[in-house]
């Protein structure tokens, strides 16, 4: 399928560069109905959804996975993405031309230079595909402590912050604000932003309706903001995410469906994970391991009816996946209206609900 199918114009000023606040009072597009766009705000969810409905959320919780060093006079920047073990991650790293095999980086912020860092990776091996291996250079039980000290949220290219010695590095809230109130298990190196208008007084609504909440565990990779670089999406490669649905999870969401109920994911990152373990007859298996599902147009879904998800990028896997869920030119239609009425665009904008059309 081509890629540039999934192409559409956006201004850039619709690209939203902080969360409104509160959370909730962000807008939600509601394409809960056929033929039918509606402009709300998200503190409206609940009453857009039934007793018995179940929302299904990611807890990962995002990690500080952004670490700014040096290496001689060479100043890099480090996204984490993947762990390979404890101590080994793969990451993206800017100036990594700079960077050979072996080479040890010092890792620095505002108040601590790199010459008295006492935070350092080795360079492990560089591959043009899956960037950069590097190895911490600490024991495995203090170094969620050292990326607090060192490290920044994971924020997409898109937002723009400031580095350390560069202005007032860190003072906008992300280690908050690009989190959901619900993250759990630390694991993600880029937040489920669809989770990311919940309140505590949105849950507690959903409470009192009657809608259940289960929760499920991606650990949301930097991958997911990489450009598709090719033609064709059968030549794109999606990177691996480790991920979790515990049998009390599976059980909930398959004894709703054969009740009738509606299973709403909270974001793609749940849609994949519950895709990847769906059997054919759309049944829900519990699940450990890693997926790098890529859901396209032309993909049945087995387990979900809607899904709440934020606006995406125009080729991206994300896109692509809302318009195998709802159909291409229903999404088209939708995001241009979006940017008709100024609906703030990507991981701090605002947030739609969408029906599943494409089901088995």
């Amino acid at each position: 399928m081509r890629v540039d199918i999934f192409d559409f114009e956006l201004d850039k000023d619709l690209i939203a560069k902080e969360p409104v606040s509160p959370r909730d009072a962000s807008k939600l597009l509601d394409l809960s109905e056929e033929d039918r766009i509606s402009d709300r705000h998200f503190y409206d969810l609940p009453d857009l959804l039934q007793q018995g409905d179940v929302l299904v959320f990611n807890d990962t919780k995002v990690i500080p996975a952004r670490l700014y060093a040096k290496r001689g006079n060479a100043l890099v920047e480090v996204t984490l993405y993947h762990p390979k073990d404890g101590l080994t991650w793969w990451a993206f790293i800017k100036n990594a031309k700079r960077l050979k095999q072996d080479d040890i980086i010092s890792f620095y912020t505002d108040e601590i230079e790199p010459e008295d860092s006492d935070f350092k990776a080795q360079i492990v091996t560089k591959d043009d595909t899956d960037g950069v291996l590097i190895k911490f250079l600490c024991s495995a039980d203090i170094l969620s402590n050292m990326l607090k000290k060192y490290g920044s949220m994971p924020l997409p290219p898109y937002i723009k912050r400031d580095k350390p010695g560069q202005g007032l590095w860190n003072k906008y809230n992300d280690k908050e604000n690009y989190q959901t109130v619900y993250a759990k298990y630390e694991g993600a190196v880029a937040a489920p932003t669809a989770g990311l208008h919940f309140t505590q007084d949105v849950l507690n609504k959903l409470d009192e309706k009657g809608i259940k909440r289960v929760f499920v565990t991606l650990h949301v990779g930097a991958g997911t903001f990489l450009p598709v670089k090719v033609d064709d999406t059968k030549n794109h490669k999606m990177h691996a995410e480790y991920g979790i649905i515990s049998a009390e999870t599976a059980d909930i969401i398959n004894q709703a469906k054969q009740q009738g109920h509606r299973i709403i994911a909270v974001g793609t990152t749940s849609v994949r994970l519950l895709e990847s373990s769906a059997d054919e007859n759309g049944v829900l298996k519990p699940f450990i391991g890693e997926t790098n599902i890529f859901l396209t147009p032309g993909y049945k879904f087995k387990i979900i009816d809607m899904i709440i998800t934020n606006f995406h990028l125009p080729k991206s896997t994300l896109f692509m996946l809302i318009c195998a869920i709802a159909g291409t030119e229903r999404m088209k239609e939708a995001y241009q209206h979006a940017i008709d009425n100024k609906y703030r665009f990507y991981s701090y904008g605002d947030s739609s609900i969408l029906k599943c059309v494409n089901k088995i």
